[in-house]
């Protein structure tokens, strides 16, 4: 596990964002969504947060390296926050990751596929002119439609 430097003491956006690994923008758009509690200002009208914040974005930056959406992550955020929640709603939460999860990788499973057959369209010792990827890619779709044709769910 690795060892989080923490703050005690309230800091600025520029020492959060050092410490939780986080880019000002990103804090500011997190804060703007209700992903991290409003800071307060101080004196000067400076941001500043303290180590509930820090936490809070590094719970963030965990869902997010788990490709979890922004929308789940704020709904899990609001789940923490009920006391006696049950864990049956973060599970029903991750299972929906789950299965998108698949979808994705069934559809990159198609993308691989309709890619090595773009490959086998074409030798190495040929010239551009010649190129079976490049004539495949600037023809119609055939009527038939050949798993290069058909196009995987758009992102």
């Amino acid at each position: 596990m690795d060892k989080v430097r923490r703050m005690k003491t309230p800091m600025k956006i520029g020492q959060l964002a050092k410490l939780s690994g986080c880019s000002v923008q990103a804090i500011r758009y997190y804060e703007k969504q209700g992903l991290v509690q409003p800071s307060q200002r101080n004196e000067g009208n400076f941001r500043v947060y303290d180590v509930a914040a820090q936490d809070q974005l590094m719970f963030i930056r965990r869902c997010r390296s788990l490709d979890i959406s922004l929308a789940e992550i704020g709904q899990l955020i609001a789940l923490k926050q009920v006391s006696g929640a049950r864990c049956d709603d973060a599970n029903q939460i991750i299972d929906h990751h789950l299965q998108q999860v698949a979808q994705r990788m069934t559809e990159l499973k198609q993308l691989q596929q309709q890619l090595a057959a773009l490959r086998g369209q074409c030798s190495s010792n040929r010239t551009v002119e010649q190129c079976g990827i490049l004539q495949k890619l600037s023809s119609p779709p055939a009527s038939h439609s050949s798993a290069v044709d058909r196009p995987i769910h758009p992102r």
